[in-house]
């Protein structure tokens, strides 16, 4: 019988290909991850990998490919079984980004903690591609994303629509006499910046180079110290006041959804249900 512990010290072995960073990466002894590699081979009866230079035989990546699928679904299994107990103590892990959380979460995060004061809220700043990554592999309770489409196995549900503006002066006159314009976006690695692309062209801009950061906050901070446009969700600048920098709409930018997801048939704790009707999702659904 293979034990679980074996297979996960086998999945983050394949992962670090080293048997020194994955001991670290469990917290464990080298010699202990040696064993648990040992234990598996005698009991599976095949070898499962080459030390030197390290690489998978066919039969481990063959164990490997089975594990991961097996370890997740563990995972999700025991995020099920936690909500079904329904406690009033536990943990729920959310993820969203820094501008998500701070305009959807932190008047309901108040709320929940008066409700529930034995319960943990655990929030991981991501972007909306990761908070699905979280989510899908029951890292995570709850995601807040941005442009989620209805794929296997998450379920996206709308809280509002996004709408965009370009936050920074000279913007219009830019338009008007196409004068060099500097652009402020995220990075190529966001769902935000590849929303912001396919988009572009209906601005018809000429004559403008991209300043490229690593957040919406960081947009809009360079664009109101004078260094350009940012082009930003209109939800974004709730969290910002007293600010004197010149706001345009895009009406030409086409509305994107703002929602959470959770896991297809994913069971829903108290909880999670209050908080969300707190977010302001009033119909929560059980899944």
């Amino acid at each position: 019988m293979l034990d679980i512990h074996w297979l996960k010290t086998f999945v983050v072995l394949a992962e670090y290909q080293h048997f020194g960073k994955a001991a670290n990466a469990l917290h464990m002894t080298q010699p202990n991850v040696s064993l648990h590699l040992k234990q598996l081979e005698q009991t599976t009866g095949v070898k499962l990998l080459d030390r030197n230079p390290f690489h998978l035989t066919q039969a481990g990546q063959r164990l490997l490919e089975s594990s991961k699928k097996t370890l997740q679904e563990l995972q999700v299994c025991q995020a099920d079984l936690t909500a079904l107990n329904d406690l009033n103590r536990g943990t729920i892990t959310i993820a969203a980004s820094d501008i998500i959380s701070r305009m959807l979460l932190i008047e309901a995060f108040k709320l929940f903690k008066e409700a529930y004061p034995g319960m943990d809220l655990v929030l991981l700043n991501t972007t909306s591609s990761q908070a699905s990554a979280r989510v899908k592999s029951a890292e995570a309770d709850l995601g807040f994303v941005i442009s989620q489409k209805q794929t296997q196995p998450l379920h996206f549900v709308e809280l509002q629509q996004v709408k965009w503006v370009a936050f920074g002066h000279g913007f219009e006159q830019h338009i008007k006499d196409q004068s060099e314009l500097t652009l402020i976006l995220l990075g190529h690695d966001t769902r935000t910046r590849d929303l912001i692309d396919e988009a572009l062209p209906k601005l018809n801009l000429s004559n403008y180079r991209v300043m490229e950061v690593g957040s919406v906050d960081a947009q809009i901070d360079w664009a109101e110290a004078g260094f350009g446009v940012a082009i930003v969700p209109e939800f974004a600048l709730s969290t910002k006041r007293n600010t004197q920098t010149t706001v345009t709409p895009l009406p030409d930018f086409p509305t994107t959804s703002l929602g959470y997801i959770v896991r297809q048939n994913q069971i829903l704790s108290k909880a999670i249900k209050q908080l969300l009707q707190w977010v302001g999702y009033d119909s929560v659904v059980d899944k």
